[in-house]
C-alpha cells in the first residue's frame, strides 16, 4: 500500500498547495488534468503488477498441487514402455476429474484409469481420493480384488465426510479400470463402468475385453465374486491404450463422434510417446483447442526381452470381435 499512498498524497497536496491548481484557465486545467491521469494511471499499473504476481504466484501453488495429485509416470516401469498425458476441460486447470496412476509392485505393475462423475475442480477432490488408495493398496492387496474393495471403501468415506461437511448428500460415482501385468506378461482386469483399453497387436487394434463392466463406484455395493475376465497375455512389442470416455464422446462442429480406433490402426507400430502424439493431435483437430469434457490417456508397450512362444496367442486370449461396451456413464 506504500505506493499507492504516496500517490494519492501527491494528487492531494497538488490539489491544496499548488497555486497553478487554484487557478481556472485553459493551461491550468490541462496541468491538472495531466497530474490527475499521471496519478491514476500510476495506481492502475501497479494494481494490474500486483494481481500479475498474484496469479502467478496461486498458479505455481496449483501446478504443484495437481502434480502430486496427478504426478507424471516414468517413461519406463519394470520393463513396460509408458506414455501417459491428460487434458481438462476446464479452463485454468491442467486436471479434472479423469485419473490415472502405473505402480511397479510385487505383484507386477499395476495401473488404475478412472473418471469422476463431472470434470474440473469441483472433481479434484474425489480423484485424490481415489489416487490415494490405490497408491497404498496396489502394494498391499495379493489381488486385484483386494484393491478393488479398498477404492470402494475410500470412496464411500470420502463422500460421507463431504456430505457431514457440506449438509448435503453427495451424489458421485467413479468409473474405474483396474489393470495388472505380470511379469510373464499375463493381464488381469477389474471393469468398474469404463471403457476397456484397445490393444495394439501386430496391425490389429481390438478393445481388451468384450465382457460387460461392473457398475461404476459409489452408487451399488460391488459383487461378492470380484474374479475378473481371462485377458491373456501382453505380448512383448503389443500395447495397450487405457483412455476415459472423453476421447470417444468428443464432437466436431458437425456432430460427428471422433474415431478413436481410426487413429490408433494408423499409430499402430509407434512407440508409447508416437501413439499418445498421434491421438492427442487427431483429438484437438477433431474438436478445436479446449474439449468438451476430460480427456485422459495411458499407452503401455510391452518391452521386455522375454516372454510367451510365438504360438502362445491363440491360447493367451481368443480374438474379441463384438464390439466395444459403450457403458460411458460420466
Amino acid at each position: 500500500m506504500g505506493l499507492p499512498t504516496l500517490w494519492g498524497a501527491v494528487a492531494v497536496t497538488y490539489k491544496l498547495t499548488c497555486p497553478l491548481a487554484q487557478q481556472h484557465g485553459l493551461g491550468a486545467r490541462a496541468v491538472t488534468s495531466a497530474v490527475f491521469f499521471a496519478v491514476g494511471t500510476g495506481l492502475i499499473l501497479h494494481v494490474r503488477r500486483a494481481l500479475l504476481r498474484e496469479l502467478r504466484q496461486a498458479r505455481q501453488v496449483a501446478g504443484t498441487a495437481q502434480s502430486v495429485l496427478l504426478r507424471p509416470l516414468p517413461p519406463r516401469i519394470d520393463g513396460l514402455a509408458v506414455a501417459a498425458a491428460q487434458m481438462s476441460a476446464d479452463r485454468g486447470a491442467t486436471i479434472g476429474g479423469d485419473l490415472y496412476e502405473a505402480v511397479a509392485t510385487g505383484h507386477g505393475v499395476r495401473v488404475v484409469m478412472g473418471d469422476v462423475r463431472g470434470h474440473g475442480l469441483a472433481a479434484i477432490g474425489t480423484a485424490a481420493a481415489v489416487l490415494g488408495s490405490f497408491r497404498e493398496a496396489v502394494h498391499d492387496e495379493p489381488d486385484l480384488g483386494g484393491v478393488l474393495r479398498r477404492l470402494d471403501r475410500a470412496l464411500a468415506r470420502h463422500l460421507r465426510e463431504r456430505a457431514e461437511r457440506d449438509g448435503t448428500a453427495a451424489e458421485e460415482f467413479v468409473t474405474v479400470l483396474l489393470l495388472e501385468v505380470g511379469p510373464d506378461g499375463e493381464l488381469s482386469a477389474l471393469n468398474c463402468g469404463h471403457p476397456w483399453p484397445y490393444l495394439l497387436s501386430g496391425s490389429v487394434v481390438e478393445p481388451l475385453s468384450c465382457a460387460d463392466p461392473m457398475p461404476p463406484l459409489g452408487p451399488f455395493p460391488l459383487p461378492a465374486d470380484l474374479s475378473g475376465p481371462g485377458c491373456g497375455h501382453l505380448l512383448p512389442g503389443e500395447s495397450l491404450v487405457l483412455y476415459t470416455d472423453g476421447a470417444e464422446d468428443a464432437r466436431d462442429a458437425h456432430g460427428r463422434f471422433f474415431s478413436l480406433p481410426t487413429v490408433l490402426r494408423e499409430a499402430v507400430h509407434g512407440t508409447p510417446q508416437t501413439v499418445l502424439g498421434a491421438v492427442l493431435t487427431a483429438l484437438l483437430n477433431h474438436t478445436g483447442p479446449t474439449p468438451t469434457d476430460d480427456v485422459a490417456l495411458l499407452v503401455l508397450q510391452n518391452t521386455r526381452r522375454h516372454g510367451l512362444g510365438s504360438g502362445a496367442r491363440g491360447t493367451a486370449r481368443p480374438a474379441t470381435t463384438c464390439p466395444q461396451p459403450t457403458t460411458h456413464l460420466t
